[in-house]
Order: structure tokens, then sequence, then C-alpha cells
């Protein structure tokens, strides 16, 4: 008797069960059905976009490899693409695609103009740290020539920084700068400094080695320190120095 009275029970309690399911399913199936559909239409969107950008990103590297190839033969169709690429590429081709037409500029002599697009790449938010440095210590390169000790102190201090990537090759022209404005008790500060620190690329190195012979040399003929010019293609060409701490 007591098993038929359980069993009813359960019988009774999956019903209302059931019954309670059916009125929740006719109150909110709708929304059920169509957080379903939105869910289905959102991943499909999304792998559609992926789709379209992977497209646009192969389509962008082809095109900075072509006006690449193109840069040697044929420099206006090579620059028409390049623009075209940093207009409208995705943005890690974009990027590449202005740092070719600013050192395109640099290469032409035009110096102005190319220390404008780097400036413009070093202000940008939305680049790479290690990139806007790279940016920026091209910039004041270029600037080198005109720029006064102050400025080139604003550009470079934080460059020349402990850890910074960049800090050997902004040591070198903060040390440049203060040799071209006179101040050669802060030219040969930097200078040695680049030669107490073991981190320092050997080309960088023997460069500041180089100064410091001049600059003592110099001043032991009691004569005016011959202006000593950027190391040319060298400096263009920097890459960034070993990561290892001092």
């Amino acid at each position: 008797m007591v098993d038929q009275r359980d069993s009813l029970a359960r019988e009774i309690d999956e019903e209302l069960r059931r019954e309670q399911l059916l009125k929740l399913w006719e109150r909110y199936g709708i929304y059920v059905i169509a957080a379903v559909v939105l869910a289905i239409v959102g991943i499909g969107g999304y792998k559609y976009y992926e789709h379209r950008r992977a497209l646009a990103a192969e389509a962008a590297g082809a095109s900075l490899v072509s006006a690449s190839r193109e840069a040697g033969e044929n420099k206006a169709e090579a620059q028409k693409a390049l623009e075209e690429i940093a207009a409208n590429a995705p943005a890690g081709y974009a990027l590449l695609a202005r740092l070719r037409l600013a050192a395109a500029a640099r290469d032409a002599g035009k110096t102005a103009e190319a220390a404008a697009a780097f400036e413009a790449i070093a202000k940008d938010s939305s680049v790479d740290p290690l990139l806007t440095d790279y940016a920026q210590l091209q910039a004041a390169m270029l600037r080198l020539d005109n720029a006064s000790w102050t400025d080139m102190q604003n550009r470079l201090n934080g460059l020349a920084a402990d850890g910074n990537a960049w800090r050997f090759s902004a040591r070198e022209l903060l040390g440049l700068a203060a040799q071209k404005a006179g101040r050669m008790d802060d030219a040969r500060s930097e200078f040695t400094r680049l030669l107490s620190d073991r981190g320092t690329p050997p080309g960088i190195a023997e460069r500041a080695r180089i100064m410091l012979a001049m600059l003592t040399e110099a001043e032991l003929a009691g004569v005016p320190t011959p202006k000593a010019a950027p190391a040319g293609d060298d400096k263009a060409k920097m890459k960034p120095a070993d990561k290892k701490s001092k």
C-alpha cells in the first residue's frame, strides 16, 4: 500500500513538473529560441569577420612585398602602393608601410619630411611602444644637425633610460648632440657611460671609444673638437640592443 502511494505521488509530482515546464515554455520559449538564433548569428558573423580580416591581411602582405620589389625599379609606383597600404591595410601592415615611407624619404634626402613622418608614428598611441620608441629615435637622429641641446635631451632622455631597448643608440646620439653643442663634459659622460656598460653593442662601443679619443686629443691640443657626424647607414639601420640589464 505504501509503495502504491509513493508511486502515485511520484506520478503526480512528475505531472506537475511537466505542467510547469509547459507553462514556462509557453511564456519564455520564444526568448530561448531568439537567444539561440542570436548566438548562431553572432558566431557566424564573427567567423565571417575573421575570414575577411585574414583575406585583407593576406592582400596587404602581398602588396607590401610587391611594393618592396618595385622600390628599386619604379620608386613612384612603389610609393603609391605604400601610401595605399598605409591608408587602407590592417593596422600592422599599415604601420610597416608608414615606416617604409619614412625611411624612403630619409634615404632620398628629404630630412624634414622623414622626421615629420617618424614623429607622427612616435605620437601614435595605437602603435607598439617598441616601434614608437624606434620612430622617436629616428626622428631625433634626423633633427640632430638643427636641434638644440635641450631639444635633443627632451627627445632622448626617456629612450636612454635603463631597460629601454634603444638606450645604447639614444646615449650615443646624446653624446653627439652634446659634442655638437660644445658641452664636452656631457659628451664625455655619455660616451664613458657607453663604454662602462657591458651590454653596449660592439659597433656603438667602438664609436664611443673613437669619440672619447677625439675629445681627449682636442682637449690636450687646446683646440675645438671637430664635429663628428652620426655613423650614417649604421645608425639608420639601428636594431634593438640586447635586453640584458646592466
